[in-house]
């Protein structure tokens, strides 16, 4: 039987959403804090690639599920705080391909997402972030024209640079590049910059953090089934020295997507990042067949979704995202959602 065990605590309703609540996010120490200075951990799915013409005959593309109805689902049914919007960027039909099409997918669901008063990630998802700065740049200042002024948005620059990607002769210069262009128009929202092997080599990071900007904090991906003890050590080391990590994507299973549940290593990283205070996004909110999807084959893109649409990892993942939060937020306030700046 697989059993995930979370702190049993009475929700505090406060008739507010989770960005009036907590408010603008920022860098404290080692800590993401919100306005009153308390540490922020938020919790929410992933949205799959993003990308276009990603299904085979009689499947649904994971593209259909950037929707309001799906935001609204996780908002008012899981308590979520945050969803994460993975935009492959220059893979086969991602947004150097279909920059129009891709947008409208992105906007919809931010656009849902501060509707309900939810936090959301804007991720570049890609492999080779670097090998297109210009375009990076480019996209990330246009993201932050039209919703810099929220404090709904995060950024998250770079999903996972691989295992050759060298954290201080590539990736951290192609960070400070995006991170400059964004900062000439958004002063302070959160941006999360991707750490080097699949975003797990944090240690890197810390031995080498981005200096000159203000709020910078830095991604850790892990799936259960394969990172253990070894990653989340490289994790405190990186604490320790006192950078910022997000998890901004994990799952229950193996790295490669698939397998079945690793229960009690999951319940170790829940332990591990109720901890630490660490906000996360689960990998992901798609019905693909594997073991990493929430939901079963062809489960309706809409939102309405039963027992029987649940993965055995999604009945896992449920259970946490509903028991994360200290709070019980409100949800489709739109008016008061958004806090110009």
């Amino acid at each position: 039987m697989l059993i995930i065990t979370l702190p049993v605590m009475a929700l505090t309703s406060v008739n507010q959403t989770a960005v009036e609540y907590h408010g603008p996010l920022t860098v404290k120490g080692n800590q993401i804090v919100d306005n009153q200075g308390r540490p922020a951990s938020l919790a929410g799915p992933s949205l799959f690639w993003g990308n276009k013409g990603w299904a085979s005959k009689g499947e649904i593309a994971p593209d259909e599920y950037y929707n309001a109805n799906v935001v609204e689902y996780v908002q008012k049914s899981w308590n979520a705080s945050i969803v994460r919007i993975a935009m492959g960027a220059e893979s086969r039909g991602g947004y150097l391909e279909d920059p129009r099409g891709r947008m409208q997918k992105i906007e919809a669901v931010a656009d849902a997402a501060i509707e309900q008063g939810m936090y959301f990630i804007v991720d570049w998802h890609s492999h080779k972030a670097e090998q297109n700065t210009e375009q990076a740049i480019a996209f990330f200042k246009h993201i932050a024209q039209k919703y810099g002024h929220t404090d709904n948005l995060i950024y998250e620059i770079y999903n996972e640079p691989l295992d050759h990607t060298d954290w201080d002769s590539v990736i951290k210069p192609y960070a400070e590049n995006v991170i400059a262009a964004i900062r000439t128009i958004d002063k302070d929202n959160l941006i999360i910059v991707g750490t080097q092997t699949w975003s797990q080599d944090v240690d890197k990071a810390a031995d080498s953090p981005i200096q000159g900007f203000n709020n910078i904090a830095y991604t850790l991906h892990f799936y259960a089934g394969t990172h253990k003890q070894e990653l989340r050590d490289k994790a405190t080391y990186a604490l320790n020295k006192g950078i910022a990590l997000m998890v901004t994507e994990w799952g229950t299973v193996n790295a490669d997507g698939d397998g079945g549940p690793d229960a009690a290593e999951t319940q170790r990283w829940m332990d591990f990042m109720r901890a630490n205070n660490l906000s996360h996004c689960n990998w992901s909110l798609h019905s693909k067949k594997e073991g990493a999807s929430i939901l079963t084959e062809n489960s309706d893109p809409n939102g309405d979704w039963t027992e029987e649409n649940f993965t055995q990892s999604g009945n896992i993942v449920k259970k946490i995202i509903s028991g994360w939060h200290k709070v019980d937020y409100a949800g489709g306030s739109k008016s008061s959602s958004v806090t110009e700046k």
